[in-house]
């Protein structure tokens, strides 16, 4: 019995798709199955440190430096975790309760400060537009700790060191933060947009607030990720504008532990388990925010 018109069809078309799922199969072995390998390898590599960070901190001073680095040995984490906690009076809590105010305040304002910043470099035109533009590319060029000594000689100008504002200040601007928001609101806000609410008698200020902000919502994600993430960790300038304890973040925390020369006993476990407590709240809040972060990241790689 001779097949219909349609059941050819059908056949064809399954047919087609066979020879499409064999021919996919060949692009991935041939052309993907070294990306594939090579993602593996920096993945492992960037993970091992964290790896071994989480390994070190289960274990004593003795065990540290007597085991295999990347295995277990005796289980303290809970020791370590109560010696870690009542430290010096639990100073080690103050560290942490610091670093969320050095990093969430200077995070949370300073990407405000960067998308209007970036917002005002991308929708308005003025004298020197181009010259601040070219600026903040240069800025973003020069290290951080390059102006760490300047900026403890402003703020001893002013009588700021030693006092949360030395690290809250500087943390307040940050030229990538700028960058990536004049990058993202040049393709996400639409001058059509801004001129019909200008005709509508809005002003400015409600313009930015009422009509741009709500489409900058993934890129402003971006911005306060990267801004928390380089005040969390920062080191330098709050070891050069702090001296009092009180003020520490974690990182000068920890390292004031293995400065100390009038320590007589070693405290390595406990700097490596407060060092493993201090990247769960990063881990825990990118994976929090990371649908944000990532559409950020691609709107931004697509439309710069």
């Amino acid at each position: 019995m001779a097949a219909t018109p349609i059941e050819l069809d059908a056949a064809i078309k399954r047919r087609d798709e066979s020879e499409r799922r064999i021919v996919g199969a060949r692009d991935f072995s041939a052309k993907n199955l070294v990306a594939y390998l090579f993602l593996l390898m920096i993945t492992i590599y960037c993970l091992t440190p964290l790896y071994w960070l989480a390994i070190a901190a289960t274990k004593d001073n003795t065990d540290l430096f007597a085991s295999v680095g990347l295995w277990f040995s005796h289980f303290d984490l809970f020791a370590n975790l109560h010696a870690l906690f009542t430290r010096d009076n639990g100073v080690y809590l103050h560290w942490v309760g610091n670093t969320v105010l050095y990093a969430g305040i200077g995070g949370g304002l300073g990407m405000l400060i960067s998308v209007a910043a970036g917002y005002a470099l991308a929708k308005y035109r003025f004298a020197g537009r181009s010259l601040l533009t070219v600026l903040v590319l240069g800025a973003v060029l020069v290290p951080p700790t390059t102006l760490a000594l300047p900026l403890y000689l402003l703020m001893s100008k002013i009588n700021l060191t030693n006092t949360y504002w030395a690290v809250l200040l500087p943390s307040l601007l940050h030229p990538v933060g700028v960058y990536l928001a004049r990058v993202y609101a040049t393709a996400s806000v639409p001058n059509e947009l801004l001129d019909a609410a200008r005709v509508d008698g809005a002003g400015e200020f409600r313009i930015f607030g009422r009509v741009a902000l709500p489409l900058l919502g993934p890129g402003m994600v971006t911005i306060f990720l990267f801004q928390f993430v380089a005040i969390w960790q920062n080191f330098f300038l709050p070891f050069v504008v702090l001296s009092d304890p009180n003020l520490y973040p974690i990182s000068v925390g920890l390292a004031s532990w293995n400065f100390d020369p009038a320590a007589h006993e070693l405290l390595f476990n406990l700097i490596v388990t407060g060092s493993f407590l201090a990247v769960l709240p990063v881990i825990a809040l990118f994976l929090i925010l990371q649908r944000y972060w990532r559409a950020g990241l691609a709107f931004g790689s697509l439309t710069g």
